[in-house]
């Protein structure tokens, strides 16, 4: 494909992701027919030429009359609820003829990481639209709740999800930081929440079988895990660019926090020597005193994971100060996105993010093609998606609908009835489910997504959409 380079995966990244997961814990900081009728012609041969038996007894309508077919064929209450996932240990849901199923979309989707929340919202309206009915029943994500990208922001949110006992699903958050707070109360609630865009380790496991920290029951995500993400970034720098010192600032988030660790303990894995370390505020706009810390030990390259607008003076700063003059600059998928790419100062800089090279992979649950969608969303928001997660977002959806079809039932009186135990038995057990992103898995921890990672350079700020696609490493582990 053009513009594209092609995998590079050496010995040494096979050895570096067996030591990175050594070091992973550390992330966590940012249905029998009835045989009587066949013997009416030998009784009629063979007994007796009276009336009598043929006009009363074999040819009685009580053989072929309504019993079976009204008990056994015509009803599917019956073999709905044996086929339902769900053992009712987490309670269940019951909507009514003529209502919706109901679930959310919580996502940033107002503020400075709207370019995130709006595409994520998008993909999941676009989801629920192409998926139609689940069991005769409508779908709707209702109005998009706002996770502000921020722990207060997740944590109001989701209270006011659990408050509606009809809600079966959430999708979301946009943001690690306010998924930490939101996940506890879904989960202790009985519901699932599915991200497309969270990142952090934190909110699932090392990948050697322990959780994190911020990891609770009932969480998913289709977006990467950032371990993969910091391997492929220490990666590029050490062998393919040949830089053997760097610096990684963050600004205390789950996000920013534990993708720049993963990237430390995967750089010095490789061989590398990290020469700084810290930290600013998302509030911060004199980075000068920072730049001049990390400045003191003249880093080979930079990599500074945050959001906008902290990381806008990072990059408009750094060049002023002695000491980074010659420092290359490197950055990952939370601005990877049309507001930062352009920035001048944004020129020259590599951006490690999710492989959004979807082309014709199709949703197996709607039939859609990545192609078609895309299609559909810039006919809908009116311009292409600010951000990577958007395809992440619509599997999520599609996934969450799959779940609550195999976990619910019509019931004798026309109630659609969802079981929420059941919804996360049908996600726990998901394997080669066909999406937009490509293959997905999910693992006990929640982890599903793809995990190919790619990096782009970023050349022009004139045409940030050639830089998009100006792929020159790709990590697939």
């Amino acid at each position: 494909m053009e513009g594209y380079y092609p995998m590079k995966i050496s010995r040494t990244l096979l050895t570096l992701l067996a030591v990175l997961f050594s070091f992973s814990l550390i992330a966590a900081a940012c249905g029998s027919d009835d045989e009587t009728g066949t013997d009416t012609g030998s009784a009629a041969d063979t007994t007796e030429p009276d009336t009598t038996e043929p006009d009363t007894t074999e040819p009685d309508t009580t053989e072929p009359a309504t019993t079976e077919p009204a008990t056994t064929e015509p009803d599917t209450t019956e073999p709905d609820m044996v086929d339902s996932l769900g053992d009712g240990s987490l309670g269940t849901i019951t909507v009514e003829p003529g209502d919706e199923v109901q679930i959310r979309s919580l996502n940033a989707i107002t503020g400075d990481v709207a370019f995130l929340g709006i595409p994520n919202q998008a993909g999941i309206e676009l989801a629920v639209a192409d998926y139609g009915q689940i069991h005769g029943f409508d779908v709707t994500s209702g109005q998009g709740l706002d996770d502000l990208c921020s722990a207060e922001g997740g944590q109001a949110a989701a209270q006011q999800i659990v408050a509606d006992e009809q809600v079966a699903g959430v999708i979301g958050t946009s943001c690690s930081g306010a998924a930490a707070a939101a996940a506890p109360l879904i989960g202790e609630n009985g519901l699932v929440m599915i991200s497309g865009s969270n990142t952090s380790p934190s909110l699932t496991s090392d990948l050697l079988g322990t959780a994190n920290e911020n990891y609770r029951p009932g969480y998913y995500r289709t977006a990467h895990n950032d371990l993969f993400q910091g391997a492929a970034m220490a990666d590029f720098v050490f062998n393919d660019l040949g830089l053997t010192t760097a610096a990684a600032i963050h600004d205390g988030d789950p996000y920013t926090q534990g993708l720049s660790q993963a990237f430390a303990d995967a750089y010095e894995a490789l061989g590398g020597e990290m020469v700084g370390f810290t930290g600013v505020n998302k509030e911060d706009t004199d980075m000068v005193p920072v730049l001049t810390e990390v400045a003191a030990q003249s880093p080979q390259a930079l990599f500074f994971p945050i959001f906008q607008p902290a990381a806008d003076f990072i990059a408009d700063q750094a060049a002023g100060i002695d000491g980074l003059g010659d420092t290359q600059l490197l950055a990952a998928d939370g601005i990877l996105v049309d507001g930062f790419l352009e920035l001048p100062q944004s020129e020259g800089m590599y951006f490690s993010g999710p492989d959004t090279r979807f082309g014709t992979n199709t949703n197996e649950s709607t039939g859609q093609t990545a192609d078609a969608v895309l299609a559909a969303y810039i006919d809908k928001v009116g311009e292409a998606p600010s951000a990577a997660f958007w395809g992440h977002s619509y599997d999520a959806t599609a996934m969450l609908l799959d779940a609550i079809a195999a976990a619910s039932h019509v019931d004798a009186d026309g109630n659609l009835v969802i079981d929420k135990a059941g919804i996360r038995e049908y996600l726990n057990a998901i394997s080669d489910y066909s999406g937009l992103i490509g293959s997905i898995t999910c693992d006990e921890f929640g982890d599903c997504g793809s995990q190919k990672i790619t990096i782009v350079k970023h050349d022009d700020s004139t045409d940030i959409e050639a830089s998009k696609v100006n792929v020159v490493f790709e990590f697939a582990p």
